[in-house]
């Protein structure tokens, strides 16, 4: 299944009391769906999957599937620590009728290589649809080494990868080791230079903001207008940054809301943007003429 080049990572909107806001949410798919992006990733960790509860994010599954209709395709962020736990969200997600699986690497057990590829192929082997694969050893403090995803590429319904090492000689490993396996960039900033190692397109954070930005520059790479992609990179850069100066999702939920499109703040343990968060964001956005 094609995902498409732009998958945003959504972020999950809240009221006044941290509850879901499903009014907010139907508002964000709107503006997403608008502005570029072809599936919607619900509950990955942008969207605070930690703090949800399973019952609210099978809720958001139903949701966004009803709300994006045929018009976007849908990926439930379903991956956890627990692959017993991992396999029983899965499943339930796929009898709601999301298109695919987006699973993360295990978080603080540090599981071995081998732990990690067990992890992965019991989840996989428990549904049909299309799994991606999320490396981010930044926040999971463990890397699904090339090998391992070679390995993994061999499970009938591991489609992708989501890479967020930030290593492109890992990135370059990956195309060598498992060619049949779609990479979609993990880092907004690297984006550009992943789809000169065969990326699809990219998962995304800042897509909330520069969705249409984002997909022009990928297109225009893959029509071999480089110096056009470039322009948009170079132009969208400080705004990619801008995003990961403190943890991910405080930036873009601060920038979403400034720009005026309202999702809320965020569940504990996150706090809010700070003031100094806050004036990169408005000088950012406004050399952008977004605020």
């Amino acid at each position: 299944m094609d995902f498409g080049k732009v998958i945003t990572a959504m972020v999950t909107p809240f009221d006044d009391n941290l509850e879901v806001d499903f009014k907010a949410f139907e508002n964000l798919i709107e503006h997403l769906i608008k502005t570029g992006t072809d599936t919607l990733l619900v509950t990955g960790t942008t969207g605070e999957s930690p703090t949800l509860s399973d019952e609210e994010k099978l809720e958001l599954f139903k949701a966004a599937k009803s709300i994006a209709g045929k018009r976007a395709k849908v990926i439930a962020g379903t991956g956890s620590n627990s692959t017993r736990h991992s396999i029983e969200l899965s499943e339930k997600a796929q009898e709601i009728g999301v298109d695919g699986l987006l699973l993360v690497a295990p978080y603080y057990n540090k599981p071995t290589q081998e732990g990690l590829y067990q992890h992965f192929k019991m989840i996989a082997e428990s549904v049909d649809i299309p799994v991606i694969l999320y490396n981010v050893p930044g926040r999971t403090a463990v890397t699904i080494e090339p090998e391992t995803l070679a390995r993994l590429s061999e499970v009938k319904n591991i489609t992708a990868v989501k890479d967020a090492g930030g290593n492109l000689d890992k990135t370059s490993k990956t195309r060598i080791l498992a060619p049949n396996l779609t990479v979609y960039s993990g880092d907004d900033s690297l984006t550009l230079p992943m789809l000169t190692l065969g990326a699809r397109g990219v998962i995304s954070v800042a897509s909330h903001i520069a969705g249409q930005e984002i997909k022009e520059m990928i297109e225009a790479f893959e029509q071999g207008n480089h110096k056009k992609a470039e322009e948009i990179h170079l132009k969208l850069f400080d705004l990619f940054k801008a995003l990961f100066v403190i943890t991910n999702p405080i930036p873009v939920k601060e920038a979403l809301n400034m720009v005026g499109i309202k999702v809320g703040g965020l569940r504990p343990p996150l706090s809010p943007a700070d003031d100094k968060t806050k004036k990169v964001l408005e000088k950012v956005l406004g050399e952008l003429k977004l605020c």
